[in-house]
This record gives C-alpha cells, structure tokens and sequence, in this order.
C-alpha cells in the first residue's frame, strides 16, 4: 500500500525526503554561552506577518540593527525562522 508503481514497473517510495537539516550554523561557542550577535541585513517589509513579529521579538526593530541575546535553543529556534533576514556571529567574550 505505502509503495507506489512508475511508469517502468519499479516501485518507488512514497513520502521519503531525506534529511532534513534544522539547524542554525553554531558560532564557535557552546548553546548558553555569552550570547550571539545579530544584525538584521534585510528587511521584513514584504515578508509575513510571523517573520516581521520574530525579528520584533529578537529585538530587531529596523533594517541594519544590531542585538545581543542569550544563546540558548529558543533564540536559536528563532532565528533558524528568519535567518535569511539576519547575520548570526559569537560575542566575543
């Protein structure tokens, strides 16, 4: 039932999509070390309604503003969300 025939007669597979990798490219210190620094490089103006109130609640209010914030994995699930709006580097300690 789950295997599905093609066109040739070989079975396929149904649903299978590999990996899928969530992850944010992790600066060189550990989860819950200083912090992370991030700047918004591109604007939330035609983007939705949940990346325009994710950037708020980084702290982000304008194009090319910088924020410091805890790194730990809610802030990190954050931006994974907008990461094509941002630039993620380490505090330096």
């Amino acid at each position: 039932m789950g295997e599905m025939k093609t066109a040739k007669g070989q079975k396929g597979q149904r649903g299978k999509q590999g990996e899928k990798k969530r992850t944010v490219r992790k600066p060189k210190t550990a989860a819950g070390g200083p912090g992370l620094k991030i700047k918004q490089v591109r604007s939330g103006i035609g983007h939705a309604e949940t990346y325009r109130r994710t950037l708020r609640a980084l702290g982000l209010k304008h194009h090319q503003d910088e924020v410091v914030v805890p790194d730990n994995p809610s802030t990190r699930g954050m931006v994974f969300k907008v990461r094509h709006l941002v630039r993620v580097a380490p505090v330096e300690a």
